[in-house]
């Protein structure tokens, strides 16, 4: 059985060269086409077939026109690639929930970026894997805070709460460790492709558990998707860590 994603599907755009040759204007005038409205059909492509079947013919169909009609406004794959990262990071802007600057501690300032991201992840599964492997705007960022923007908010929120230097580097590894590697795990289970933690569907036989008692036993306890609680209980005991974090790097200053 063939692939869908194979191939674009039916009724392709025209033939835009012989069009012009007919003497029909160019796909570029044809049909308007602005950078922000490509991005969105990307993550919508993204999100439909995994980043690996992104194509630009692919985009330009979904967006009715000709590949060579993108190059204007994205340079190639990779860019787009990268553009589709940040409106992806983007979107925590608009989240109403995320805090810029602490309102209410710190403790309430990062349970709300971390919910932030979470939800960023749980609404584009198969592009949130993105925010881990394209190249970040600094060397030295760690995904998923990988917006300078982000991370400014994150230092200058821990700093006014009283932290310092060296704690809120290390909460800043601590927090942006805790989050990658907890959403590639749940957008893994909800699909995504993420190298080697991808989730391969259980096809085993109930038979063949005979000999694993146990497992037959606590097997469908440990199919139970329980990624929420186990991301709030995760969070809330970083969060301890941190708050140890502040008080250890407070009294190493002070000493």
């Amino acid at each position: 059985m063939p692939n869908p994603t194979d191939e674009p599907p039916a009724d392709p755009p025209p033939d835009a060269d012989a069009a012009v040759v007919e003497g029909d204007s160019p796909p570029s005038e044809r049909v308007p086409l602005e950078r922000d409205r490509i991005v969105d059909a990307a993550l919508d492509l993204v999100e439909q077939l995994g980043p690996g079947n992104l194509t630009m013919r692919r985009l330009g169909h979904a967006l009715g026109v000709e590949a060579m009609s993108l190059y204007r406004y994205v340079p190639g794959k990779e860019e787009l690639l990268d553009s589709v990262v940040d409106r992806l990071i983007e979107t925590m802007y608009a989240d109403d929930d995320v805090l810029s600057t602490p309102r209410d501690g710190w403790q309430d300032f990062l349970q709300r970026m971390a919910h932030g991201v979470r939800r960023v992840a749980i609404a584009h599964p198969k592009s949130f894997p993105l925010v881990a492997s394209r190249p970040p705007e600094a060397p030295w960022l760690r995904p998923p805070l990988r917006s300078l923007d982000w991370v400014e908010s994150f230092v200058g929120g821990l700093r006014s709460e009283g932290f310092s230097r060296e704690g809120t580097a290390s909460a800043y590894r601590a927090f942006t460790s805790f989050l990658l590697g907890s959403l590639l795990l749940e957008v893994a289970a909800r699909g995504a492709d993420v190298g080697p933690l991808d989730v391969v569907e259980d096809t085993t036989a109930e038979s063949s558990l005979a000999d694993y008692p146990g497992v037959d036993d606590l097997r469908h306890l440990l199919a139970q998707d329980r990624a929420a609680d186990e991301f709030e209980l995760a969070l809330e005991d970083l969060l301890d860590r941190i708050a140890r974090i502040k008080v250890d790097t407070q009294d190493a200053e002070e000493s």
